[in-house]
């Protein structure tokens, strides 16, 4: 098929073109999947899973994950709904469980989206697993940039902006697991070609990679998220494009 086709996320009509995943798809509908391991301008790796939508209709539906699944016509998709978000708590409980992410004292507050995305699905209470408190480092040799892997969710981003966007390969996983982290091709960040100009340093999610002499510096009330939910941009889309529908009547 290589023209635009039809599919349909919990009951509205979705356009698509060959190619696109269900997620770009989506996105261009101002229809928001949650996500954290993917961002646009990256390759898209499925690693979180918070993305994961049911397909194919509740009888005989299978999980994939939204930012790798292919759109394909007439496809029913199931994005919205309790039973995906319910999945999705768990997820990102079990990523505030496996780390360190004392929010009120990180200066990605406000700004992290694995806290909003906390927001966004209602986790409001403590998470119901009890808390594995690892002791990780803190590599803080660089003059620009610090590394603190206790605030790692494993999202992939640096990763494939350092190999991909840098061509520099700064990044890379050690261990397995829930001991799974990231580490530098280096001794430590200092003896890397890391620089704090490359794509690597502005992806992170969460307050892993610091870029120092910034944090605090946007007040409450200014932050990224202080405007409205995770998505909300994405979700704004809908409304334009009905706004844009309207004016050519």
């Amino acid at each position: 098929m290589n023209g635009p086709f039809q599919f349909r996320i919990d009951g509205v009509e979705v356009a698509a073109t060959p190619g696109q995943t269900i997620m770009e798809a989506a996105d261009a509908a101002g229809i928001y999947i949650p996500r954290l391991c993917d961002v646009e301008g990256l390759r898209h790796q499925g690693g979180c899973r918070v993305c994961t939508v049911k397909v194919g209709g509740k009888a005989a539906g299978r999980s994939v994950s939204a930012c790798t699944q292919p759109a394909e016509p007439g496809l029913e998709v199931e994005n919205d709904t309790e039973a995906r978000n319910r999945v999705r708590r768990d997820l990102v409980e079990m990523l505030f469980h496996e780390g360190n992410h004392l929010c009120p004292i990180c200066e990605k507050s406000g700004n992290c989206e694995l806290q909003a995305m906390a927001c966004r699905l209602d986790m409001t209470a403590a998470t119901r697993f009890p808390y594995l408190e690892p002791c990780r480092d803190l590599d803080a040799s660089h003059p620009d940039i610090a590394l603190d892997t206790n605030r790692c969710i494993s999202c992939g981003r640096c990763i494939r902006a350092s190999q991909d966007v840098d061509a520099k390969g700064v990044f890379g996983y050690v261990g397995r697991g829930i001991h799974r982290r990231v580490a530098v091709n280096g001794a430590d960040l200092a003896h890397t070609d890391a620089a704090l100009a490359d794509h690597a340093m502005s992806v992170c999610p969460v307050g892993c990679i610091i870029r120092k002499g910034e944090g605090f510096a946007t007040p409450i009330g200014a932050r990224h998220f202080d405007h409205g939910l995770i998505g909300h941009e994405i979700e704004g889309r809908a409304g334009e494009d009905l706004a844009r529908k309207d004016g050519r009547k």
